[in-house]
């Protein structure tokens, strides 16, 4: 089989892949055996407050329904109680206008409070409905209301929050009480779904300014919150289906919340929801259509949340409740410690970097000390650039480890992610790694690969919370590939990219080389496309076109304008046909990419892409170093275009030694400029995925470097005795 038809049927075979049917078929909708659904919403505290002593109450039913914690993330960066149950309203994020009228607020306004209502009617709703709109996020306040309303279902509001979340699009709820009058009356709970405001913490320390300062400790409001629950669930009937739910955080600070669910439908074990994958974590949106499918009816289309459901479940011993509260205080303590260890982080990442550069150009441009001294300045240069290269995957490595509990999480997660780029530069260093010039690009461009696969396709149990992934605190994002884990993936794939087909190259077997790269590429698609694993809507779009730029140069051929358009034309058909795909499944269970092409039909696809790329833009001009991203690029171009044009002897050399280096650097920079394009923060994609890729060539250039230190004659791997006949890459053709 001629090269070209064999990397073309590698194409064809990753692509069935990625577009088969089998996995978008829609799941049978579960039996409802429960009478009545009740929701209490409550918020302000943490499961870390939660004991048998402090909240018997809650602790009860942690030990005899499902739990979980829920990400509270609405429009702002911290959640206010009214947020909260606007967003039960709508199914989607929303939030009350600030006293000025805007859509969104700092964090360090304090909230409104949630208006009592006037008879059945609250007021002031015409207000959040404008403010909702105004955020961008398509909150149809009342949905919840309304679909009740139109299929016969009783509903029945207790206290004032629960009168936003019951409200119509008109602001009126079929019937309201207060909690106190609601809990004296004892035919106040036969409706078929009661929502129930039974109060919030709100921690006198952490509020912002204008907030009336609570009545009480935050341990006297939780106890009485407690008791609250206690006296609703003995009201409610003994077969209705609860759940109890934590809204809102407790002031400025951002965590995630308590639920927890019992009844029929809820027996003891994880309660888990399809719109984030995880075990231990769910958002506020799922609550809505849970309770739209507790009582029988459809879930609207386009709403982001999935039905909550029982994983795992169990029986109710002592033993198994002190596991699940100790895994949902981990989860907790993980999310708060990691997301604030996170900007100095990446601060340290970007200065640690720069730091490396300015050494690398000393090492390089000056004359220090005599050749043996030099030869082991750029060996020391060598191994500190391929740890430089470790750090991504090794942070996502060190959530391994439990560092969170450490009553110093700094260290503590300094030391995990330092044990795993130890390993990881041994691997890379030491034979038979170390003595390939490609051997450090095989090894941690396989390591970070490989790693952020398993865990997409296991379900991103390392990435979230990790100090470069993803942070269920912000509700971005709770699987799959985010940018930043898609920038540090694609690099990965094509480092190990250009160190296999090197090899091949070398031994004069190009079509091989074209089709391991087209198989590893098609892979990676796969695996970040697929909205059962990556569900990443803008990593193909980038891929596909480097991928295929880098096969087509390993064979010799020209990348012409008719290709490009073909090529295009091919990831564009790819991605509508998986996000139709994945359209047809049912709303609970659809990623964000058949949401969107739900969107294209009714006209919100434009919302999402103005919303994405005023994002993008916004990260963009939000400081200096963000701006020299587009700068950046242009000069990677530059050089990658003309390696000798700024002095550096040691890439043009590297580029002879390694023929498959800059065809490989420029797939690289395709797959990195499209994802910086097409993807909301996307200035984050090239700017990681450097992070990864100027060590690792730093590390061959300084094996360039090395040699010609050494003398004329070099190792047998590191130097081709005649590039030009052996091991270079034919002059394209068109």
């Amino acid at each position: 089989m001629r090269p070209a038809r064999r990397a073309c049927a590698v194409l064809g075979l990753w692509l069935a892949l990625l577009l088969h049917p089998g996995s978008y078929a829609a799941a049978a909708p579960a039996a409802r055996s429960a009478a009545a659904v009740a929701l209490i919403g409550t918020g302000g505290f943490t499961w870390s407050d939660v004991s048998a002593s402090a909240t018997p109450t809650l602790w009860r039913l942690l030990g005899a329904g499902a739990s979980s914690t829920v990400s509270v993330r609405s429009v702002n960066t911290n959640t206010c109680p009214v947020d909260g149950w606007l967003a039960l309203s709508s199914g989607e994020r929303a939030a009350a206008p600030t006293r000025d009228d805007e859509p969104t607020r700092t964090v360090d306004e304090g909230c409104p409070a949630i208006p009592e209502p006037s008879g059945r009617r609250v007021p002031g709703y015409a207000a959040y409905v404008t403010a909702a709109r105004a955020a961008g996020f398509d909150a149809d306040l009342g949905l919840l209301g309304d679909h009740l309303a139109a299929a016969g279902v009783s509903s029945r509001a207790i206290g004032p929050g629960a009168a936003l979340a019951l409200a119509g699009n008109t602001g009126t709820v079929s019937t309201y009480l207060g909690l106190e009058a609601a809990l004296a009356d004892p035919g106040a709970w036969g409706a078929r779904v009661s929502v129930v405001d039974v109060g919030a913490v709100r921690d006198p320390g952490d509020l912002g300014a204008g907030e009336a300062a609570p009545a009480g400790t935050t341990a006297e409001q939780l106890a009485a919150i407690d008791r609250r629950v206690g006296a609703v669930l003995a009201r409610l009937p003994a077969d209705a289906d609860v759940i109890v739910v934590g809204l809102s955080d407790a002031g400025r600070l951002a965590r995630l919340r308590p639920v927890v669910s019992s009844g029929p439908d809820f027996p003891p074990g994880w309660l888990y929801s399809p719109s984030t994958r995880q075990r231990h974590v769910i958002q506020s949106s799922d609550l809505t259509v849970t309770v739209l499918d507790l009582v029988g009816l459809p879930v609207p289309a386009g709403l982001g949340g999935g039905v909550l459901a029982v994983r795992d479940p169990g029986a109710a011993a002592p033993a198994a409740t002190a596991d699940r509260y100790q895994a949902l205080v981990d989860i907790d303590l993980a999310t708060l410690k990691g997301h604030a260890l996170v900007p100095p982080f990446f601060n340290a990442l970007i200065y640690g970097q720069v730091a490396m550069y300015l050494l690398v150009w000393g090492v390089w441009r000056g004359r220090i000390g005599t050749p043996a001294t030099r030869r082991r300045l750029v060996r020391g240069v060598r191994v500190v650039a391929i740890s430089a290269a470790a750090v991504p995957v090794a942070s996502f490595l060190a959530n391994l480890i439990p560092w969170w509990r450490s009553d110093h999480p700094m260290v503590a997660v300094v030391a995990s992610v330092g044990l795993f780029v130890a390993l990881v530069t041994a691997a890379a260093m030491l034979p038979p790694a170390g003595r390939s010039l490609v051997g450090p690009l095989a090894v941690v461009g396989g390591v970070t690969a490989g790693v952020l696969a398993v865990d997409v396709v296991t379900g991103s149990r390392l990435q979230v919370s990790s100090m470069m992934g993803l942070q269920p605190v912000v509700g971005g994002r709770f699987y799959g590939m985010g940018n930043v884990t898609f920038s540090l993936f694609a690099t990965g794939i094509l480092m190990l990219a250009i160190a296999v087909s090197h090899r091949l190259v070398r031994g004069h077997r190009r079509g091989a080389a074209a089709a391991l790269v087209a198989t590893l590429g098609g892979l990676a698609v796969v695996v970040d496309g697929a909205p059962f694993w990556g569900a990443d809507g803008g990593g193909p779009p980038a891929l596909i076109p480097g991928v295929a730029f880098f096969v087509l140069a390993l064979l010799g051929i020209a990348m012409t304008m008719r290709r490009a358009v073909a090529i295009g034309a091919i990831t564009v058909g790819a991605f509508a046909l998986v996000g139709f795909l994945d359209s047809l499944r049912s709303p609970a269970r659809q990623s964000h990419l058949g949401r969107f092409f739900d969107s294209i039909g009714t006209g919100g696809a434009l919302d999402v892409v103005i919303r994405k790329a005023s994002a993008n833009l916004d990260i963009l001009l939000s400081s200096h170093l963000t701006l020299l991203v587009p700068f950046a690029l242009v000069f990677v171009i530059y050089v990658l275009w003309r390696p000798t044009s700024w002095g550096s002897r040691a890439l043009h050399g590297s580029f002879d030694r390694v023929t498959t280096l800059r065809p490989g650097l420029i797939a690289w920079l395709v797959v990195m400029t499209i994802g910086f394009l097409v993807n909301d923060s996307g200035v984050a994609i090239p700017s990681v995925g450097a992070t990864v890729t100027i060590p690792l060539v730093i590390a061959i250039a300084t094996a360039t470097v090395l040699g010609e230190l050494s003398g004329p004659t070099p190792a047998p791997e590191t130097a081709d005795p005649d590039p030009g006949r052996r091991g270079s890459l034919p002059r394209p053709t068109p």
